[in-house]
């Protein structure tokens, strides 16, 4: 569960940076990152090293969600500030 939880996260990362639909697969993948990273952190039977995977890729998800987040905002501003522009 932990190495798709990873797999997810970078995914997440990684379509921060794409075009237009980037961003919003980047929230989409970022929150599957977070859920799945959960539950692979709360599998206390699991070695350490799955563990630690769940947890970064908590961290990793949020990062990526965050990015997309960011876009987002940053689109919405721009189309506010052509919306002043033109009148």
């Amino acid at each position: 569960m932990s190495r798709i939880a990873l797999i997810v996260a970078l995914g997440a990362v990684v379509a921060s940076g794409l075009p237009s639909p980037g961003l919003f697969l980047a929230l989409g993948l970022g929150t599957a990152a977070i859920g799945t990273g959960w539950v692979g952190y709360r599998r206390a039977r699991d070695p350490g090293f799955s563990r630690l995977a769940g947890a970064a890729a908590i961290t990793i998800g949020a990062i990526g969600s965050l990015l997309g987040g960011l876009r987002v905002a940053l689109a919405l501003a721009a189309i506010d500030h052509l919306d002043r522009m033109l009148g």
